[in-house]
């Protein structure tokens, strides 16, 4: 979005940015909610230990990932001073004043943190693939909404 020129077309974008962002994180809060009310399925009996270790490990960066990510953008925009519009619908308030070192920062950290999840996204994708097609376990069907 900064590689685009100033005007309609970039503030359109960032616009979208934020109110995906804003979606993401009321999402992020219900599921987070769903999971801690409702628990999650049984492991797969057949994984080893590591593999089962390890995908809480990627599962709970997940989660902390997909609401810090969004907190950050939403207090780096605040602090940067521009408004958070979810939508063109309504208008989220600013979570702290004007002060452009820390939106700098905040916002280094925003984009840092998009990076990071998009590794642990393709981590995860690679895991659930792996199960399916070469291990032909149970983990995957586990992910489906028909598993519960």
């Amino acid at each position: 979005m900064n590689n685009v020129p100033s005007g309609p077309v970039q503030n359109t974008l960032f616009d979208l940015h934020r109110s995906f962002g804003a979606l993401i994180l009321l999402l992020a809060v219900i599921r987070l909610a769903y999971r801690l009310f409702a628990g999650a399925p049984p492991p797969e009996p057949s994984l080893p230990r590591w593999q089962l270790g390890l995908s809480h490990a990627v599962h709970w960066l997940l989660y902390l990932f997909i609401l810090v990510m969004p907190i950050v953008g939403w207090v780096g925009t605040s602090a940067y001073g521009a408004k958070i519009t979810v939508f063109w619908l309504f208008e989220l308030p600013a979570i702290v004043d004007k002060n452009e070192a820390l939106a700098n920062t905040l916002l280094g950290w925003h984009a840092t943190a998009g990076l990071v999840m998009g590794a642990l996204v393709l981590v995860h994708v690679a895991a659930a693939l792996y199960h399916r097609f070469v291990r032909h376990d149970g983990v995957m069907a586990r992910m489906l909404p028909s598993a519960g």
